[in-house]
């Protein structure tokens, strides 16, 4: 993905789609949308934060503003270039602002505070959040990604997310065969943005299904997950309710 917008501003919604419900939804949208100019691939991202998990702290009490801190590439191919990004929502409004990066230098960057050879404005924004925040690593957050957008309407995006899985060690942008996948099987992570309204099509389409809004952070429901003492399951499953349940073996500070 060497071609890359720099700054994004639009409303993004999330939706839980039940596997059985996917095939009637994307017969409905499909006369709509073309593949995306990447139709799939797996995204792999770094998750930072401040000592005491501030960012998400807050971000979970629901604020009008909040805002994530991550490093992102796009598959396990770390050669070309990654993106260091600012994430912020402020009423409904997300705006994401980045920069492309080598991987060795944005973890010298992160991780050992060199500083950047990128002087732009977006790179001081970054470089403000990560020092107001003395941001660690966190977390490894993956997933699977199938992409489309509209036809007629080009700033409808739609993408299809599954096999999301996390890891809290050895914490790169690769995968290593240790992640534990959070997202139930039978399930698919729906995510729509948009610049401004939803084309009647796809409103018309998630109504039919009865598909709702979810609010929903990957991260932010790991976290919670993890933070959660009174549970002690067996495994780890994200629902239509947004429960999860996780073996609690030690505590999300204790491993990061």
């Amino acid at each position: 993905m060497t071609d890359y917008i720099e700054t994004f501003a639009r409303v993004e919604h999330k939706y839980i789609l039940p596997i059985e419900k996917y095939d009637a939804f994307f017969a409905m949208i499909q006369p709509h949308i073309k593949d995306d100019v990447y139709p799939s691939y797996s995204l792999h991202n770094i998750y930072y934060d401040s000592p005491d998990n501030l960012m998400i702290r807050r971000s979970l009490e629901g604020p009008a503003y909040k805002e994530k801190l991550r490093l992102r590439a796009y598959g396990e191919d770390t050669s070309d270039k990654v993106f260091l990004e600012i994430k912020k929502k402020f009423d409904g409004i997300v705006y994401k602002r980045r920069i492309a990066l080598h991987e060795k230098e944005a973890y010298a960057y992160l991780n050992h505070s060199k500083q950047l050879e990128n002087h732009s404005q977006i790179a001081q924004e970054i470089d403000y959040v990560k020092n107001q925040y003395n941001v660690r690593k966190k977390m490894f957050i993956g997933y699977d990604r199938r992409a489309y957008t509209g036809i007629q309407e080009e700033d409808v995006r739609i993408t299809f997310d599954t096999n999301i899985r996390y890891r809290l060690h050895n914490i790169s942008l690769n995968e290593i065969g240790e992640e534990t996948v959070i997202q139930n099987p039978n399930e698919i992570l729906l995510e729509i943005k948009v610049m401004d309204r939803y084309p009647i099509w796809l409103s018309n389409a998630l109504s039919e299904m009865k598909l709702y809004k979810n609010s929903f952070s990957k991260y932010g429901i790991i976290y919670e997950a993890l933070q959660n003492k009174e549970k002690n399951e067996t495994n780890i499953v994200l629902n239509h309710s947004k429960e999860i349940t996780i073996k609690k073996t030690s505590s999300f500070d204790e491993k990061v």
